[in-house]
């Protein structure tokens, strides 16, 4: 890396991410100035223009990208619109061992005089949850499921390559011909109406910031001694000048570009989401070609403007999270996922030279974020596979691998077309979606071995003795694992049926109050139909709902069906009662649990059928309600993912003992992951099992493994992983990460943290440095099963 680049990154590393309550102090003064009774989205849009006049403009001395979350590297900001925290919640924040955040006393003073007696019972999460049924609550309570938008703006976002091809002065034209074309007799006119009044004012509000970096760079360039500097500061001010209002015409106007457009979402609403470029590599690879034959560009300046941005991507962490939605996921990571490789729109394959020179800076860089995978299909080279394979080798947990091809068949069996599907892919950790043409809404996280145990309980809750589930019937009332399949499934309906009651209403809540019309400027359709991204306006929508602990439910129906129905080492009741005794004084009985039973993830058709029954079983009801396809009050399809991030430890917490010989409040099993220490057999074998789901019909599935570093070892090595990549996505795998560390050194980093800064290690679709995990976490990764060989 060049002596810049090692400055920059040294700065963004180095920095603790902080609370810039500017935002905050910002919006609550443009709400408090404007007239009550204004449409939603122009409210947003005004606010939006306020923030994009009045924030304050850092560009940093070695800067090459610029623009900020807050007012510096590392600071971020909080959406008291959606969340108000309260003055213990920001002391918590700054004192809480794990993602902490600087805030000075003067700053809570602030929030506490001037932010939270405006918004707090105005904000989206008071609203919510002043009026939610006693029944969602007490699944909620219980650990059965998550709420996502508790405290966040909805939906995971990727962008297509409409910012390379259309500045915001065209958009602004096309919205203003959409509102031309409105028919008098539309039913949503007045929505219509306000909202591409919305996004014309979000254009210019845009439009307008990129200016006041221009002049801010002007001015630092005309005080700046050192001339080569000046230079670099005028182009920067050219460069603003022209993007995002025009599209960009070269590299380097590509990447400012989108670094707008991305500062332009985080700053509107995006309060913790995952906000991704899509297919970073394919939209800068015409740029990249045209300027080096043009002169006006070398590799190794390309790769310095791209380890620039990257490192702006690392410069955002987070909006601070507290309780539940901090336990789903306790990390600095805002998952931003740059899709690499894949395929083109017409087929072809869609690497190129930017996808190598990508490679390398995440190699080199080594950096929390922004999160990188490579989207493998059966066109991709296998020099860019290997390459891949090459950096996951040194041990960072990324790049993450996904099934190109499946990817695409998954999408098109949802009902996009086949060119959308192409051009789409994963965002966020693992969940597939069609760049700049969906609104896909995350709604947090099921539990499905508390089901598991609801159903062992006739629907009661063992930790509080409350009824929060179905009556169906006492354990000992089941004569087969199919009686207690068909009770978990009804555990399963009634959680579902409740959990998309309530979605429909924070949809609703989220649509009407809180709409994005800069970011529906990018999403295909919002401005031709006058519709907002929350408020139907995408060309596709899906709502998700993220399936966990697979692999326990299946190992746990598996010993009951071995050991209790079939080996009669128990009765039902008193499997019952040793799990109500966390295992205590059954030593024997919970040693043939974990020693003589069929086990997921050993290639193992026994259990591997049964747990392809659980996972249709998740499926099926996620997206069906009864015999037809369960949709949104926004008119949203239902989908099912597998994907647990943090909240399978979380989740652990909430679960008493499982019939598969795991403890009290330990861990579920993660995604679509085996159980801890269930596997094995090799990472072939749990592959294998894998490849017995039908991983298309989900919108997304997540399979973690850990080598030993010696596993890869070798100038082989590489080809040795991407050989195993290749088997398991010819089996119709979705997705695949690793770990590569051995288990000495997570024990000695949890030791020594100071000696082990920079351990990054893959957490779940993100990677995370070790030492910033709580111990629960550090444990979790420590407990997978690490595999000696490829």
């Amino acid at each position: 890396m060049t002596d810049r680049i090692a400055r920059l990154r040294r700065e963004s590393v180095e920095t603790k991410p902080s609370i810039d309550i500017q935002r905050a102090l910002l919006i609550t003064e443009a709400y408090t100035s404007m007239p009550d009774g204004l449409p939603a989205p122009i409210v947003r849009a005004r606010s939006f223009a306020y923030l994009c006049e009045h924030m304050d403009i850092y560009i940093g001395a070695d800067d090459l990208i610029v623009g900020e979350r807050g007012r510096g590297p590392k600071r971020t900001s909080t959406y008291p619109e959606l969340t108000c925290h309260s003055v213990e919640d920001l002391v918590t924040l700054r004192s809480r061992p794990m993602t902490s955040y600087d805030i000075g006393d003067d700053d809570i003073e602030s929030y506490r005089e001037r932010v939270i007696p405006y918004w707090r019972g105005r904000c989206v999460r008071d609203r919510a949850f002043a009026g939610l049924p006693a029944e969602w609550l007490a699944l909620y309570e219980a650990g059965v499921f998550t709420e996502f938008m508790e405290q966040r703006a909805a939906g995971h976002t990727a962008l297509d390559g409409l910012l390379y091809r259309k500045g915001l002065r065209e958009l602004k034209s096309e919205a203003a011909a959409a509102r031309s074309a409105l028919s008098p007799e539309d039913p949503r006119l007045e929505e219509k109406v306000a909202e591409l009044e919305a996004m014309a004012t979000s254009c210019d509000a845009m439009i307008r910031l990129a200016e006041r970096h221009a002049d801010r760079a002007e001015a630092m360039a005309a005080s700046e001694r050192n001339a080569a500097r000046a230079l670099e500061l005028r182009d920067i001010a050219a460069v603003c000048r022209r993007v995002p209002a025009e599209a960009p015409r070269t590299f380097h106007e590509a990447l400012q570009a989108y670094w707008f457009v991305h500062l332009g979402t985080l700053t509107e609403l995006n309060g913790w989401d995952a906000m991704s470029p899509g297919h970073l590599d394919q939209h800068l690879e015409p740029f990249y070609r045209r300027d080096l034959a043009d002169g006006r560009l070398t590799r190794e300046r390309a790769k310095e403007l791209l380890s620039a941005f990257w490192i702006k991507v690392n410069n955002t962490p987070a909006p601070p999270k507290v309780g539940i939605t901090a336990a789903e996921s306790g990390t600095y990571n805002d998952f931003t996922n740059i899709n690499l490789g894949g395929l083109a729109p017409n087929g072809r394959d869609g690497s190129g030279e930017v996808t190598l020179l990508a490679l390398e800076v995440l190699e080199e860089l080594r950096l929390l974020q922004p999160q990188a995978n490579l989207q493998v299909s059966s066109r991709t080279p296998d020099r860019v596979l290997e390459a891949a394979c090459a950096v996951v080798r040194e041990g960072m947990g990324y790049p993450s691998l996904f099934n190109a091809d499946e990817v695409t068949l998954a999408q098109v069996a949802s009902g996009k077309s086949l060119r959308d599907a192409r051009e789409g892919g994963t965002s966020g950790c693992i969940e597939t979606g069609c760049f700049g043409k969906e609104a896909y809404i995350l709604h947090g996280y099921l539990n499905g071995p508390k089901l598991l145990e609801l159903a062992l309980n006739d629907g009661i809750d063992p930790a509080s003795g409350r009824r929060v589930g179905s009556a169906t019937g006492p354990a000992e009332s089941f004569r087969s694992t199919d009686e207690l399949f068909a009770a978990w499934v009804a555990q399963l309906r009634y959680a579902v049926d409740w959990k998309a009651r309530v979605d429909g209403y924070l949809d609703d809540l989220y649509g009407r109050s809180t709409p994005a019309p800069f970011l529906s400027l990018y999403i295909a359709d919002c401005v031709s139909r006058g519709l907002d991204y929350y408020r139907g306006g995408a060309r596709y929508n899906s709502d998700y709902i993220q399936c966990v602990g697979l692999g326990t439910v299946t190992d746990s129906l598996s010993a009951i069906k071995t050991q209790v129905f079939r080996a009669g080492k128990a009765t039902m009741a008193g499997l019952v009662e040793a799990l109500h005794a966390d295992w205590a004084g059954s030593d024997a009985l919970r040693s043939l649990v974990r020693n003589r039973t069929p086990l997921f993830g050993n290639d193992d058709d026994e259990a591997d059928a049964i747990a392809a029954r659980v996972f249709d079983a998740f499926v099926d009801t996620v997206e069906r309600d009864g015999g037809k396809p369960r949709i949104s009050r926004r008119g949203a399809p239902y989908r099912a993912n597998f994907l647990s991030t943090t909240c399978h430890v979380y989740f652990g917490t909430k679960t008493g003992a499982t019939p598969d010989g795991r403890k009290s409040g330990e861990p579920l099993s993660d995604g679509t992951s085996p159980s801890h220490g269930a596997d094995r057999l090799g990472p072939t074998a749990v592959m294998n099992s894998l490849g017995k789901l039908d991983q298309a019909k989900t919108g997304g599935t997540l399979l973690n493994l850990r080598f030993s570093p010696s596993a890869l070892a070798g100038a082989d090595g590489p080809k040795r992983l991407a050989r195993l990549v290749r088997g398991y996505f010819r089996q119709g795998g979705h997705h695949v990460q690793f770990n590569v560390v051995d288990e000495a050194t997570l024990r000695a980093a949890k030791r020594s943290p100071s000696d082990y800064r920079s351990l990054l290690v893959r957490v779940a679709g993100y990677s995370d440095y070790f030492v910033d995990l709580d111990e629960r976490h550090q444990d979790e990764i420590i407990s997978r099963t690490a595999h000696a060989r490829a």
